[in-house]
């Protein structure tokens, strides 16, 4: 089985469904074998955190939690809307990433 994600660290992704529907955010971290990515400002959740040194106190930390990558779509830098990822060859036979959106996909 392949576990391959559409998105890349660093692109900017809109939450399709759950909690966060409709939110965008810049991708921190992506996981392939999970299938999972962590966008940033994206399903919050509080977190405990022990003390790790002595005379040092705990606290409830704010962090991202990773949410699958089926629920997040790239958005085109151009225009700012969500679509899907296509890719190109040009005349040098590089491959370039690109994002298909509306009817001319």
């Amino acid at each position: 089985m392949k576990n391959k994600v559409h998105v890349k660290t660093g692109d900017t992704v809109v939450v399709l469904s759950g909690k966060d529907k409709g939110k965008k955010g810049k991708v921190l971290e992506v996981s392939p074998k999970e299938g999972k990515v962590i966008v940033e400002g994206i399903n919050v959740v509080k977190k405990h955190v022990k003390p790790t040194q002595m005379g040092q106190s705990g606290a409830i930390v704010d962090a991202e939690a990773p949410l699958y990558s089926c629920k997040v779509q790239v958005v085109d830098p151009a225009t700012g809307k969500p679509g899907r990822i296509g890719h190109k060859i040009d005349e040098n036979g590089k491959k370039t990433r690109y994002v298909k959106v509306g009817k001319n996909k």
